[in-house]
């Protein structure tokens, strides 16, 4: 199957870091090319050296409409068109809703969702080109909710029903379109929010399964870039991951919602305290992980 990407060309947004990065690797070393499109310009053009001659890359920030379209157009020129894009970008940020700040909440949504949206306008007409096919990121928070999280899981579920429309609206241009919700994955992400919120790292053990588990990137990446080269429609990581998806009626029933409920106030008095006395409610770094 992994011949399959030879000379593919595979756009990365967010590739600085993380999923992003770990993607273009493994996806350049089965043959693709690879365009690198995010912040850190440092990271992304080390990055495309090293993966060698067939690779590229812009800084663009997916907020920026006019430069993530002039950054898409440019390597779809490099790399003669574009066959495959990961819509990988996003960020996250700290605190309860009465917490968070405005600009904060809304930066979130800006970034991982509308950010999503704009790549996938722009990458549009280089996909109907090629009846490519688009791998959107989002993640097992697009249908379970935690305390802490609202910002994130709110850009995530949007996520989620944007690429399903987004699907149903390019079936006729031959394009297709796979979702990939991951859980806790062992990226900056996760370990900066380990570190910033002791609660919130208690909290995720007491999940259950596989809420409570880790997965490495490249675990994640080589998940990806398999479901990327099969066009699969849903990518789980772990695989357990899609029961929730398909339990999300018993998940908002009202004896979860017991649960939930006992299970926020246990921890959410803490976080907020954690998250006060952080002085900040933002780890806005380009996207790595649930």
């Amino acid at each position: 199957m992994t011949h399959k990407l030879l000379g593919r060309r595979v756009v990365v947004t967010g590739g600085a870091r993380g999923i992003g990065e770990q993607v273009a690797r493994l996806a350049a070393e089965r043959g693709a090319r690879v365009a690198l499109i995010g912040l850190e310009a440092g990271r992304l053009e080390a990055l495309a050296d090293e993966l060698g001659p067939s690779a590229t890359w812009r800084e663009a920030d997916v907020r920026d409409g006019a430069a993530l379209r002039s950054a898409i157009d440019e390597v779809a020129v490099v790399m003669g068109g574009i066959d495959c894009v990961v819509a990988n970008a996003g960020v996250v940020a700290y605190g309860t809703v009465r917490q968070a700040e405005e600009d904060s909440f809304v930066k979130v949504l800006d970034v991982n969702l509308n950010g999503t949206f704009r790549t996938l306008k722009f990458a549009t007409p280089h996909l109907e080109r090629s009846r490519g096919h688009v791998v959107v990121v989002a993640s097992a928070l697009s249908f379970l909710s935690l305390p802490s999280m609202a910002s994130y899981g709110a850009s995530k579920a949007g996520v989620e029903m944007l690429a399903l429309a987004y699907r149903q609206e390019v079936a006729h241009l031959g394009i297709t379109v796979g979702l990939v919700h991951p859980s806790w994955i062992d990226t900056d992400l996760v370990r900066g929010a380990a570190q910033d919120l002791p609660s919130f790292d208690r909290l995720r053990a007491e999940l259950p399964y596989p809420g409570n588990v880790t997965t490495s990137v490249d675990t994640v990446a080589e998940a990806i870039v398999d479901g990327l080269t099969s066009r699969r429609a849903r990518v789980y990581v772990p695989r357990a991951v899609g029961i929730a998806n398909w339990a999300k009626a018993l998940l908002s029933s009202p004896p979860a919602g017991l649960w939930s409920r006992r299970f926020a106030a246990k921890w959410v008095p803490a976080l907020e305290r954690e998250v006060s006395a952080l002085g900040r409610n933002e780890q806005l770094v380009p996207h790595a992980g649930n």
